[in-house]
């Protein structure tokens, strides 16, 4: 992509709920950008409403120039000629339009005819996988990455499983994450966003199994012991996540594979869920959601009523900027592997590793900070990004590059200790 654009970054979907703390984490970092600066711009369908973000974002940080000097673009994903024109201005076009399932195509479509490079921050795997078998040639062709959930929970997951391989001297072989997340006294929520996307996610999961045959990939070598399930850890009880991380991490560690010769690692994901009154709690919940999931007439209702359907862990409004300030997260990464010098294929692994990222609060925080940090790097490390473009993963787009000690500089942080026996 040409890097003479007047753009470095087009936030497009600034003012949804999360582009517009998109654009104030863009308002802080621009000092951050090539040389020194960043040129940026937001874009959507209503110029009022844009207007109305800028304002906001100008009082919240005290820029009140933000008001004239960023450029608004009106853009819709139902006018192509539109998401031309705005490609045509970006380097980066940050995608904050979801579900992406129903929004998200025609934007990765025009960043790869227009010669823009694309991330996004879905969690939906069925989204994700698709745009790589139907884009990646194309991408490659324009030398344009469109690099998919860089948003929380797939940057700390992703890259914390590169952290935690390259902190271990030898192979490692294996990899569980435990995630929790934690509330201040004004508890916490997440917008019905996130919700809709997992109701039309599992709703269509048969789709998704369909969609992975046709990469006709072989299972990925399993060295060393073969992971085991466990579902508690750290004091309380976890059950598998069923967010887009495995399937984020298993492309990865492909990708490294075929393109690195690098072993790939097993991956299982936790998310923590507290004491007995929560399993309790998110048994009744699930078993709601999956009968109603798989009718037309429950999925209306559960999108109808998020907050009663997740016990107010979902809402309409999403969290409170009071509520944001006192929640955060954890990732605690639990490896094993064999020592340099140890054969893989040779008895039981010698070495553990235990890798702990943490946060601020997850959705609206965390999210913008490694969203427009994979943005920066992408436009002040072109010579680390993979050697062509392509529909990628955050873990294959920056493997090689200082994504890591840019998060920890703004406070999505990574700590290693290992321990051999």
């Amino acid at each position: 992509p040409a890097t003479d654009r007047p753009y470095h970054i087009v936030i497009f979907g600034a003012s949804g709920f999360t582009g517009q703390f998109v654009v104030e984490e863009v308002a802080r970092t621009v000092s951050e950008g090539p040389n020194g600066t960043l040129k940026w711009a937001v874009a959507g369908r209503s110029r009022q409403k844009l207007d109305k973000v800028l304002e906001q974002a100008a009082g919240t940080l005290g820029k009140p120039e933000l008001r004239t000097a960023v450029e608004v673009i009106v853009a819709d994903v139902g006018e192509p000629d539109s998401l031309a024109a705005m490609c045509k201005q970006a380097v980066i076009v940050l995608n904050c339009v979801g579900p992406y399932r129903f929004w998200g195509e025609p934007v990765v479509k025009a960043c790869v005819e227009n010669g823009a490079h694309c991330i996004d921050i879905c969690g939906e795997p069925q989204f994700l996988e698709s745009m790589q078998l139907n884009y990646d040639s194309q991408a490659a062709d324009k030398g344009v990455y469109i690099v998919g959930a860089c948003g929380f929970d797939s940057i700390p997951a992703d890259m914390g499983v590169l952290y935690t391989r390259d902190q271990f001297k030898g192979t490692l072989t294996a990899l569980e994450s435990f995630l929790t997340a934690s509330t201040g006294p004004e508890g916490g929520s997440i917008n019905d966003g996130t919700w809709k996307s997992a109701i039309y996610g599992f709703a269509d999961s048969g789709k998704l199994r369909s969609l992975r045959k046709k990469f006709g990939h072989k299972p990925l070598p399993v060295v060393g012991s073969k992971i085991k399930r466990r579902y508690r850890e750290l004091c309380q009880y976890a059950v598998p996540f069923m967010g887009a991380d495995p399937s984020v991490v298993k492309r990865s560690q492909r990708f490294l594979l075929e393109e690195h010769q690098e072993t790939p690692v097993q991956y299982g994901a936790y998310a923590g869920v507290g004491g007995v009154a929560n399993i309790v709690k998110m048994l009744f919940a699930g078993m709601m959601f999956w009968f109603l999931v798989k009718f037309s007439f429950g999925q209306d209702l559960l999108i109808k009523y998020p907050e009663f359907f997740s016990f107010g862990f979902f809402s309409k409004d999403g969290p409170t900027r009071k509520q944001m300030e006192g929640s955060s997260f954890k990732f605690v990464f639990y490896g094993e592997g064999y020592t340099e010098g140890q054969d893989p294929s040779q008895g039981r692994p010698n070495a553990k590793i235990r890798t702990l990222v943490q946060g601020p609060e997850a959705g609206y925080v965390a999210t913008p900070i490694a969203m427009v940090q994979a943005a920066i790097t992408i436009l002040n490390e072109p010579t680390a990004l993979p050697k062509k473009g392509g529909v990628y993963t955050p873990g294959a787009t920056f493997a090689k590059t200082k994504l890591v000690e840019r998060l920890n500089k703004h406070g999505i942080q990574t700590i290693s200790s290992v321990e051999v026996y």
